[in-house]
C-alpha cells in the first residue's frame, strides 16, 4: 500500500508519498504561500531533481489538487492513478482527552476535532481544512488522523493536573496534554531497535530540541510526563516561547508596559525564549556564531536553554527512578554538537558520560555516550512522517 502524508499549516502543506511494503519514500514536497500572492509548490522525486510551480492556490482544496497532480505527473510522479494511493494519513496537532492513539477519520471524529478547535486555534483549524479539501478530491479513500497529543494521554493524573481549582479541569478541560507525540514515539521506538531492547524493559528521556522544544519521560514505553503544557508554551525556553515562567509575570507585565488583551501572550510566544534573551535570534546558528564573536547574551541564552534541559532530565530521572537511555532529537538535537556536549557536562554522577569524539556528527543515527557511560546517549533523527504513515497503514491495511 501507498500511503500519502499530509501536513497542513495556516498557508503552508508538507506531503509525503510512502510505499509502506517497505517503508520507502518516493516522493515529498512543500506548498507554501496558500491564500497568498506568489504560492508555490515544491515537489521532489526521490533520485530526481526538485520541481517547481508557482501558480496561484487560494485554498487548501487548490494545494492539495496541486499534490495530487505532482504525484500522478508523467514525468516526477510515483503513481498513474490515484487509486494506487491507499490511505492518507493527517497530522492533527491536538485531539483533548478524545483519543489516545491515531484513527480513522470519520464524521463523528471532524466533530471532536471541532470541539477542539479553542484547545488549538492556530493549528486544528488548518488541519481541518487539509482533511476537508483530501475528502472532496479522494472521497473513497480512507484518512487518517494521527495525533500530536495522543502519544501522551498515558500520563498518570499526577503528571497532568495543575494545582489550580479541579473545577477547571472538570469544566474547561484545562490540564498537561503536551505536544510533539510523534515524534517522541518514533524516537522511542528507534532507540529500543538500536540498543536491541524490548521497549517494555527500557526507562527513556527524549529530547525533541528544535525551535520548540519538548523533553518527555517514557517508562517501557509509556509516556509518564512530558514538559509541554496545556499550551506548546509551557516548559523549556525555546526558540521565541518563554516556556515555565512565574505566572504572576503576565499580569505584572500588562500592568507595567500597558498591554492590551492578547498582547502579554503575543510576547511570550513570539517575542521571548532565546530570542527573547539575547536580542540576536531564535535560530541556535545564529547564536552560537554571536556568542563566538563575544555577545554575552547570546552565550547567556545558550546556557539557559542547556541548563532548562539538564533540569528536566535530572527531574525524570527522579520521576523514573532512573534511566537507560537519553535520545536527543530534531533540529537543534540532531545537528548541534556544542548544545549536546553543553547539556550533557557535568552528569557523570548520573552516568550520562557524552564521547566528544562520536558527538561529532550531525543527523545520523549514532550511540554518542561512551563506553564506561551508565546511561546510552543517542542521537536520532526524527521522523514524523514516517510514523504517521505506519499509524495509516496499520488502521487501513
Amino acid at each position: 500500500m501507498k500511503v500519502l502524508v499530509i501536513n497542513c499549516g495556516s498557508s503552508s502543506l508538507k506531503y509525503q508519498v510512502l510505499d509502506m511494503r517497505n517503508e520507502v519514500l518516493e516522493a515529498k514536497g512543500l506548498v507554501e504561500r496558500i491564500g497568498m500572492e506568489g504560492s508555490v509548490i515544491t515537489h521532489e522525486k526521490t533520485d530526481m531533481e526538485k520541481f517547481q510551480l508557482i501558480t496561484p492556490m487560494e485554498s487548501h482544496k487548490d494545494a492539495i489538487g496541486h499534490v495530487l497532480d505532482a504525484i500522478v505527473d508523467p514525468n516526477h510522479g510515483v503513481v498513474s492513478d490515484m487509486s494506487e494511493i491507499g490511505a492518507v494519513g493527517h497530522r492533527v496537532v491536538h485531539a483533548g482527552e478524545k483519543y489516545a492513539d491515531s484513527v480513522i477519520i470519520d464524521d463523528s471524529v471532524l466533530t471532536a476535532l471541532e470541539e477542539c478547535v479553542e484547545l488549538a486555534p492556530l493549528h486544528n483549524p488548518p488541519n481541518l481544512l487539509g482533511i476537508a479539501a483530501c475528502q472532496e478530491l479522494m472521497p473513497n479513500t480512507p484518512m487518517v488522523a494521527v495525533f500530536d497529543t495522543a502519544f501522551h494521554q498515558t500520563m498518570p493524573p499526577e503528571s497532568y493536573i495543575y494545582a489550580i481549582p479541579y473545577e477547571y479541569y472538570e469544566k474547561h478541560k484545562i490540564r498537561r496534554y503536551g505536544f510533539h507525540g510523534t515524534s517522541h514515539k518514533y524516537v522511542a521506538e528507534r532507540a529500543a531497535d538500536m540498543l536491541n531492547v524490548d521497549i517494555k524493559d527500557l526507562k527513556l528521556i527524549t529530547c525533541h530540541l528544535g525551535n520548540g522544544a519538548s523533553v518527555s519521560a517514557i517508562k517501557r514505553g509509556i509516556c509518564m510526563d512530558t514538559s509541554m503544557g496545556f499550551t506548546p508554551l509551557e516548559g523549556l525556553v525555546m526558540g521565541t516561547r518563554s516556556g515555565d515562567i512565574d505566572p504572576a509575570i503576565v499580569t505584572y507585565i500588562r500592568e507595567k508596559e500597558g498591554l492590551e488583551q492578547g498582547e502579554a501572550n503575543e510576547i511570550l510566544n513570539k517575542k521571548s525564549g532565546v530570542l527573547g534573551i539575547s536580542g540576536v535570534s531564535s535560530d541556535f546558528r545564529d547564536l552560537e556564531a554571536a556568542a563566538e564573536d563575544g555577545n554575552e547574551r547570546a552565550m547567556l541564552a545558550i546556557k539557559i536553554f542547556a541548563h532548562k534541559v539538564r533540569s528536566y532530565i535530572g527531574a525524570y530521572i527522579g520521576e523514573m527512578n532512573g534511566v537507560d537511555a537519553i535520545i536527543f532529537t530534531a533540529g537543534v538535537g540532531e545537528n548541534d554538537i556544542a548544545m549536546r556536549d553543553i547539556i550533557c557536562n557535568d552528569m557523570g554522577n548520573l552516568g550520562i558520560k557524552l564521547d566528544l569524539v562520536k558527538n561529532k556528527v550531525r543527523g545520523k543515527e549514532s550511540i554518542i555516550s561512551r563506553d564506561d557511560s551508565k546511561v546510552k546517549i543517542l542521537l536520532i533523527p526524527t521522523n514524523e512522517e514516517l510514523m504517521i504513515a505506519r499509524d495509516t497503514y496499520r488502521l487501513c491495511k
